[in-house]
């Protein structure tokens, strides 16, 4: 590891498949591990939260590797947290499937629920609307990016960047909001398009 270089933790709590945000968070350039230990997350210059399966099971993950207070005080303390998937979900107040509601980090109000449209789940590629503001999206405004969820939030909170998406309906597809970052979509698996994105998160770091 050289000097200058960057530490990118991404957070192993039981999700499905990690390997591939860590292999695309490899390729910003930074020193990546997979890790859960709280020490090396307290340390890290970036935080990835990956989300896959259902929002209870995720927010069961983190509780269980204590990770829900870290994440809380990363943001707080303005050091950068990317999350990813279910991730974003869960740092809303709160998520509803199946009729069965679970609450959910709180950073954010609002509450996320099934996508009102035709065919679910929402799979594939899609454009997205980010602000002209975006640093997450500089450079790849009218790319598409790649979706694979059944659920989103569809009420963005005040004072934050938010980029929007449409399948049935409008959903929130990115929020930027101070040093927590977060995408519904997800980057590593978006082509360049995602790796550009990631690129642009790491330069905050």
């Amino acid at each position: 590891m050289t000097a200058d270089q960057k530490r990118i933790v991404v957070l192993d709590y039981g999700s499905g498949n990690v390997r591939s945000a860590v292999r695309a968070a490899e390729r910003t350039g930074a020193e990546v591990v997979l890790t859960a230990d709280h020490s090396r997350i307290e340390e890290a210059d970036g935080l990835i939260v990956p989300g896959v399966g259902a929002f209870a099971a995720v927010m069961g993950g983190l509780e269980s590797t204590g990770a829900v207070d870290l994440i809380r005080r990363r943001h707080e303390e303005g050091r950068p947290t990317l999350a990813i998937c279910v991730g974003i979900q869960v740092l809303f107040e709160r998520g509803v499937e199946h009729g069965v509601e679970t609450e959910g980090l709180g950073l954010w109000p609002g509450t996320v629920s099934r996508l009102q449209a035709p065919v679910v789940p929402h799979m594939g590629w899609a454009e997205v609307e980010p602000p002209a503001e975006s640093r997450l999206f500089a450079g790849i405004e009218r790319e598409r990016f790649y979706f694979v969820h059944s659920y989103a939030a569809h009420s963005a909170p005040e004072g934050v960047l938010t980029t929007w998406a449409e399948h049935g309906e409008r959903f929130v597809a990115a929020i930027e909001d101070g040093p927590t970052s977060a995408t519904q979509f997800h980057p590593e698996k978006s082509g360049d398009a995602g790796a550009r994105l990631l690129r642009n998160w790491a330069e905050t770091l």
